[in-house]
């Protein structure tokens, strides 16, 4: 059934979701996603007030309406596990390209893998499915100007998923920057990808018109030349790619494990295409950012000036015997204002020391940085930070979302709203963050038969995530639908049917309603693990489920 619906959806496009529904919580309204959506939102893109919401990728277009390609088979390409969007990059012409991964899961592990791209040219109302930009076994060489130099391959998916994707806005080109797989390009739409070379860790910059011998192995990768297992690259650090932007003078950055890299349109060789590339690290004794895993770039377009570039920087972990100043380097964001009249020496400031911070927004004079402990806002284009880390409704009460949640994305759609993408739902501002609405995935009791499939059961009750950590998760919602309005009662038994937690709701409308335990028992000790019977009585109406708490 559910391949027999994702064909239908591809042979109509993209149809329209319909009207959302809102889920009470006991702690206010929420707004509910289209069936299929998730809760943490990891990555969003927006343009022509169009906004892209990942992992499952939902569009919302500027009246409000949604769209839910992930369900057609450009978003399912044939991989072990559900593919899902890893990065979105959006354009004004329509050009949307989204880079597909999925989890492997390894043991305890989970190994982030590679499962192509989805690309729209109208805006996301049709797509295209495209392969990963893997290598042939045999493909063991690169070219880079003059030069063919030897080169390790790339072929399993678990060594390229697509953390970042960009679009060259002049060009129509395609990046995608894919961990061990190192930066990639396609200048056919999608359809064949090929390696950008940039500098090794032993070189500052290349050139296209200069001679060169290095290896293009990605660190801990066998060399081409590989007498044994053990012969691995040491000094490929800067060849593994996490990030990419194209900005508005055809700039291509790229960021790596060793640094950030710098390719300006103007030193691209005609004969080869190459660029030259210049890369800059934390040493402290030349500008350059906080630290040298690069993990995401965004542009802040300026009226009167060359548009800024944002990083996120990380410490990368490398030794100090590999990277001598790896033990300087600090989580931070580093802000590349422009190269110095006369020198042409970049301009690098950095702010929010010490934060973790994952994607950036812009709006006018006012930056969003989202990161790990919360929202970060300037005002006046990043001198001055203020951190949100509780969210309110329009009556002033926190938003019910998991506490401890991290801020994961953030973009601003052509209306001025702000969207955040947060662990535990989208939520979204109309008026610069002063008030919030919250958006949570929407999965019915009860549902349609055309909803059915394995993500989406028919049962009663559910609750989730479950099995459940009380010290990891923080709390469990309890979903039911409620017939007709009234009070809604919710009780936790143990296996042996002695009550453990009454949980007195109160009234409650009609329709999705959830409930929150936080794993603890009615005389606040925290339970122990097993097995847990919950019942939910709403007027005439019960039904029960199970929970399962490890901890």
């Amino acid at each position: 059934m559910r391949r027999a619906l994702f064909s239908l959806l591809a042979a109509l496009a993209v149809v329209p979701v319909g009207t959302a529904q809102t889920i009470e919580t006991g702690y206010g309204v929420v707004e509910a996603l289209p069936l299929g959506a998730r809760n943490s939102v990891t990555t969003l893109g927006e343009a022509n007030g169009r906004l892209y919401v990942g992992p499952q990728l939902v569009v919302i277009r500027p009246d409000g309406d949604p769209l839910f390609p992930g369900r057609l088979n450009a978003f399912n390409p044939a991989t072990p596990q559900p593919a899902r969007a890893f990065s979105i990059a959006a354009e004004d012409d329509g050009t949307i390209l989204v880079g597909l991964g999925y989890n492997e899961e390894a043991g305890d592990d989970v190994i982030p893998s590679a499962g192509g791209f989805a690309l729209s040219t109208d805006g996301g109302e049709s797509w295209l499915g495209r392969g990963a930009p893997l290598d042939a076994p045999t493909d063991i060489e690169v070219t880079y100007g003059a030069n063919t130099l030897p080169a390790s391959p790339i072929f399993t998916p678990a060594d390229a998923p697509p953390y970042w994707v960009d679009v060259d806005p002049t060009t129509g080109d395609l990046y995608s920057a894919n961990a061990l797989a190192g930066l990639r390009v396609s200048r056919d739409g999608g359809v064949s990808w090929s390696r950008v070379v940039l500098p090794p860790d032993t070189l500052r910059a290349i050139s296209p018109d200069q001679t060169y011998a290095f290896p293009y192995t990605p660190a801990g990768v066998q060399l081409p030349d590989a007498e044994s297992a053990s012969d691995v690259s040491l000094y490929g650090f800067n060849f593994v790619a996490y990030s990419v932007l194209v900005d508005e003078e055809g700039t291509v950055w790229s960021g790596s494990l060793a640094g950030l890299n710098r390719g300006d349109a103007s030193t691209v060789d005609a004969a080869s295409g190459d660029r030259a590339w210049v890369r800059y690290s934390s040493d402290v004794a030349r500008p350059g950012p906080s630290a040298d895993f690069i993990v995401a770039l965004r542009a802040r377009e300026l009226a009167d000036a060359r548009d800024e570039v944002w990083m996120a920087a990380w410490p990368s972990g490398r030794s100090i015997d590999l990277a001598p100043n790896a033990d300087d380097e600090q989580f931070g964001v580093t802000v590349w204002r422009g190269d110095a009249p006369g020198t042409g020496e970049p301009i690098f400031d950095t702010v929010l020391l010490g934060e973790r911070i994952y994607d950036f927004a812009f709006s006018g004079d006012t930056i969003y940085a989202a990161g790990q402990s919360g929202l970060f806002v300037s005002d006046d284009g990043g001198r001055v930070w203020r951190g949100v880390r509780v969210f309110r409704g329009v009556d002033g009460q926190p938003l019910p979302l998991r506490p401890g949640s991290s801020v994961f994305s953030a973009a601003v759609t052509d209306d001025g709203t702000l969207w955040v993408g947060t662990g535990d739902g989208l939520i979204s501002s109309e008026n610069g963050g002063d008030s919030w609405t919250l958006y949570r995935a929407n999965v019915p009791s009860n549902p349609e038969v055309t909803d059915l499939s394995d993500e989406v059961p028919d049962v009663e009750t559910y609750a989730y995530p479950n099995p459940f950590s009380p010290r990891a998760d923080r709390l469990i919602r309890i979903r039911v639908d409620v017939d007709e309005p009234g009070p809604l009662r919710v009780r936790i038994f143990d296996f042996s049917m002695r009550l453990v937690a009454d949980l007195g709701e109160g009234d409650r409308g009609s329709g999705p309603n959830e409930v929150i335990w936080t794993g603890t028992a009615d005389d606040g000790t925290r339970i122990a693990n097993g097995a847990y019977i919950y019942v939910v009585d709403a007027g005439d109406q019960q039904v029960s489920g199970k929970i399962l708490v490890l901890d």
